[in-house]
């Protein structure tokens, strides 16, 4: 009998048991209805001959995602080992998807759990789903930038003083600008009184593969972790991988998946995230310092324009708030020269062929990753310099900050699922509100479910409307009015 070879970070086990179904040449009598293109000959001339053929649903030789036993199990145990996790979940429906596990694993309706405030909509929905009650901790401010920072020890503290009932911590880390919390303490914490630890870690996959970027969610100990993969590992578009901790029942947190998780899980996808894990695993320190090097570049040349801030660790504040940088992250405050981040954002797209991750009112965000070439990364500099001389102007008048600090009154879910009434947004100070609004990218809600609106967040919202910001969220596509809760009905 022949030994069973031991699987290293060199293979791909999805990837080539798609292969091998290819080349076997079967007869398909299964879905996907358009039978390796042939049934969708458009399809096929438009994704390419290879792909569509490579589309294939779950059979026994490419295991199941609901119940992996074979390759998936294969691909998911090297991805766990890759991040130095104990297990490591495919996720084919987003990181959103796997967010939404860790809440709806560690929480049941009635159930705290702490988390800060700019958190990503998909918290904010399990909990409207599940039935959790938010311990909101506002972020830090960073006054000159406006924008939200990352959830200091000391809030965090006083928050479980305040709440020592609540069962998890929910942490943003990297945010969507870079910013990262003292997390290996926050860990400390949230064990010491038997709080399990979440981290929303989208943007943070490449922490994993090189030293010279902060803590990763499963150094510092966290119990689990979401990472995008396809943010900065690589895969395809809407791929994610969750990682756990033996702290957690991996078994149950399958069941979790499979409540929300697709049952036809894209092989694509699938395969995309099993290639991703071996190319990171073997070139990702490669990558990370090609990312660091080209983001450092770039923001010492941005600098040098003028009226620009290309900011990194040099805002680490002492209160905690933000106590690391991800230096890959290529954040420009671009206020001071009289433009809103969403207006240098159109103008780059529209005018110069260039498109970045996002533009708020005050900063864009431009995402390095190991694709990148110096060639892309002067032409931004270029478009940015020609931007200042042809389109400076006068601050005034200028939103000068991103976050605005939530009142809470109601759980998401019982406001949510309330009776509502549809007012118009410039008149619904001092009501409740009844469903999501938010500016996309970076999707954290500027108002959620149970919140108080205020005139500080309707002129907010009118600003925004204003400088062409994609408002999201609303029942209303014109985002004029808002579904508020009704209060005599209750």
């Amino acid at each position: 009998m022949s030994e069973i070879r031991k699987l290293t970070q060199n293979d791909t086990p999805i990837s080539a048991a798609l292969k091998k179904q290819m080349i076997d040449r079967l007869a398909h009598f299964d879905v996907p209805g358009h039978k390796g293109g042939r049934g969708n000959r458009e399809l096929k001339e438009f994704l390419g001959g290879d792909c569509i053929k490579l589309d294939m649903n779950s059979m026994k030789p490419l295991d199941n995602l609901c119940h992996p036993v074979s390759v998936i199990k294969e691909a998911q145990e090297l991805a766990a080992e890759a991040f130095g996790a104990d297990e490591a979940f495919f996720i084919v429906n987003g990181t959103t998807a796997a967010v939404q596990t860790m809440i709806m694993a560690t929480t049941v309706a009635g159930d705290k759990i702490i988390l800060p405030r700019n958190v990503h909509r998909s918290a904010i929905n399990a909990l409207v789903v599940n039935g959790a009650l938010p311990v909101y901790v506002n972020p830090g401010l960073n006054k000159k930038l406006g924008i939200p920072l990352g959830m200091s020890v000391a809030d965090f503290e006083q928050a479980v003083k305040e709440n020592p009932d609540a069962k998890a911590v929910l942490v943003n880390n990297p945010t969507y600008y870079g910013i990262c919390s003292d997390l290996r303490e926050i860990v400390r914490i949230a064990h010491e009184n038997n709080m399990l630890v979440l981290v929303d870690e989208a943007h943070g996959t490449h922490f994993y593969f090189n030293d010279k970027c902060p803590v990763s969610a499963m150094e510092a100990g966290a119990d689990m972790a979401a990472v995008s993969m396809h943010k900065t590992g690589g895969s395809l578009t809407q791929s994610s991988i969750l990682l756990t901790k033996n702290t957690v029942n991996a078994d149950y947190i399958r069941q979790i998946i499979n409540l929300t998780q697709t049952t036809s899980g894209s092989y694509l996808l699938l395969s995309s995230l099993d290639i991703a894990r071996k190319n990171m695993s073997i070139n990702g320190e490669h990558y990370v310092d090609k990312m660091i090097e080209y983001a450092d570049y770039a923001r010492d040349e941005i600098n040098k324009l003028g009226g620009y801030y290309a900011f990194a660790d040099e805002i680490i504040d002492e209160s905690g708030a933000m106590y690391a940088f991800d230096r890959t992250k290529l954040s420009v405050h671009t206020r001071d020269i009289g433009l809103a981040g969403i207006e240098v954002y159109d103008l780059l797209r529209d005018d110069y062929g260039i498109q970045i991750e996002f533009g708020d009112i005050g900063n864009i965000l431009a995402i390095i990753s190991g694709g990148d070439r110096m060639l892309e990364i002067e032409r931004l500099i270029s478009a940015l310099s020609e931007i200042k001389r042809l389109h400076e102007c006068e601050t005034k008048g200028m939103f000068d900050h991103e976050y605005i600090k939530p009142m809470v009154v109601m759980g998401p879910q019982k406001a949510f699922f309330s009776k509502k009434v549809s007012v118009p947004i410039e008149k619904s100070s001092g009501m409740i509100c009844g469903e999501f609004l938010m500016c996309y990218p970076p999707g954290i809600p500027t108002l959620a479910p149970g919140e108080m609106i205020t005139d500080e967040i309707i002129n907010y919202i009118s600003y925004a409307k204003e400088k062409g910001c994609l408002i999201t969220g609303t029942e209303d596509m014109k985002i004029e009015n808002i579904n508020v809760v009704d209060t005599k009905g209750i």
